[in-house]
């Protein structure tokens, strides 16, 4: 039986609202929500201290998490379906190994070949990482699109992606063992994903790139809903198989790779999002999953971004161990429900 749709829309719409205002509300200072609010609305703040917290801190921060849950979500979505896999990632191409091993040449090697430690250079030395990142996961991207047009089987092309992952993290093992501490400490730091990250005019232009990416995956709607009737099916209907996939791994992939270019590898949430919105809306029909992944992995990633700030902490915890402790449960208890509601029990 189907949910009412809007209800539920309505539903995350409004948790996004609260998180996003939580998010500026609390953190390691508290800031009354009447100062929160007037600094929201162009006024100076009871305290100029405040103002820059909430501006230049906070909601960069928030903003980074509204988008990178939203991407990370409706990548992980695609990834499920054209696999027909509900354990398939955003990260399941290998895709974020590229963008890991990116960082790691340009972090590990800056030490050693440069003799000065990337993490030293403050701004450029976090330019340098972002635009390596990129590099690294585009580079990737193109291998597996060329694979996907030589191999026809998911399932294979799936493995390739696996392997290709293995090998990406064993180079980044060797480059560690070569590297400075001081350089495998920035690269391990890179590697736990945090929405603080980005910040500055790298919000707005994080948030446009999205802005144009997100509306162009929607497009892809038709296209996996004819993809769930499985090849024969789809290739009747007029799809062409072959030509479909790799229009979703490219979206999926472009996604992922930028999310993980300015985050981070966040875990998690690619892959417990879909499987929490085909719950909530007992559905398989991705005209309405598609916006309610959306919606939910926003919600989702500024409810780890607020407990992972939470006041007490001195700084901010990890944030992938925080999507792992809220994804894990969360796919566990999906599977184990839908699992009941098959067999009856």
């Amino acid at each position: 039986m189907k949910r009412p749709v809007a209800l539920w829309m309505v539903i995350l719409v409004l948790s996004i609202l609260v998180f996003f205002f939580l998010n500026l509300l609390l953190g390691s200072v508290t800031i009354p929500a009447s100062s929160v609010w007037d600094i929201l609305l162009g006024g100076d703040g009871d305290k100029t201290v405040w103002r820059n917290i909430v501006l230049k801190s906070r909601l960069p921060q928030a903003v980074t998490a509204l988008v990178a849950g939203a991407g990370l979500s409706v990548a992980g979505l695609q990834m499920q379906t054209v696999f027909r896999n509900p354990l398939a990632g955003p990260s399941v191409l290998g895709v974020s190994s590229g963008a890991s091993l990116g960082v790691a040449f340009v972090v590990l090697l800056s030490g050693r070949l440069g003799g000065v430690a990337l993490s030293r250079l403050g701004y450029m030395g976090e330019f340098a990482m972002t635009m390596a990142a990129i590099v690294g996961a585009l580079a990737i991207m193109a291998l597996i699109v060329y694979v996907a047009q030589k191999v026809r089987g998911n399932v294979t092309l799936l493995i390739i992606g696996v392997m290709i992952g293995y090998v990406a993290t064993a180079i980044i093992g060797v480059l560690k063992f070569f590297s400075a501490e001081e350089d495998v400490r920035a690269y391990v730091v890179w590697g736990l994903g945090s929405f603080a990250r980005v910040s500055g005019g790298q919000v707005a232009t994080f948030a446009v790139i999205m802005a144009v990416l997100l509306p162009l995956s929607m497009l892809l709607v038709k296209t996996l809903n004819l993809l769930l009737l499985g090849d024969g099916y789809a290739r009747n209907l007029g799809l062409n198989i072959r030509r479909a996939r790799l229009w979703v791994i490219i979206c999926a992939g472009v996604l992922v790779a930028i999310v993980t270019a300015y985050c981070g590898p966040i875990s998690f949430l690619g892959l417990a999002v879909p499987h929490l919105c085909r719950a909530m809306f007992r559905t398989s029909d991705h005209r309405i999953l598609m916006p309610a992944s959306l919606l939910a992995g926003s919600s989702l990633a500024l409810l780890c971004n607020l407990i992972a700030r939470l006041p007490g902490f001195e700084g901010a915890l990890p944030v992938n161990s925080v999507t792992a402790l809220i994804g894990a449960p969360v796919v566990a208890m999906v599977l184990f429900r839908r699992r009941k509601e098959e067999t009856g029990e």
